[in-house]
């Protein structure tokens, strides 16, 4: 069986339709809780030096409360 992992066509967008790319910064763009913890994180919070991690909806990011998170493209935006 073969699957074709070419991701090359795939454009990771932010809530604006800005094009994402390794290594950018963003901004949350309303406060999100975030599951299995009691941290709530405030709009305006930002994520530097994000990874695209090959789902077209999702980046993972470090906010300075929460390590290794993963935040829906729709609720962020670059800076």
């Amino acid at each position: 069986m073969s699957y074709d992992d070419d991701d090359s066509d795939v454009k990771i967008v932010d809530s604006n339709g800005t094009e994402l790319k390794d290594g950018d910064s963003v901004t949350l763009i309303k406060d999100l809780k975030v599951k299995g913890t009691s941290v709530t994180l405030k709009r305006g919070t930002m994520a530097k030096n994000i990874r695209l991690n090959g789902n077209a909806g999702e980046v993972e990011c470090n906010v300075d409360k929460v390590k290794g998170l993963v935040l829906k493209t729709e609720f962020v935006k670059k800076v």
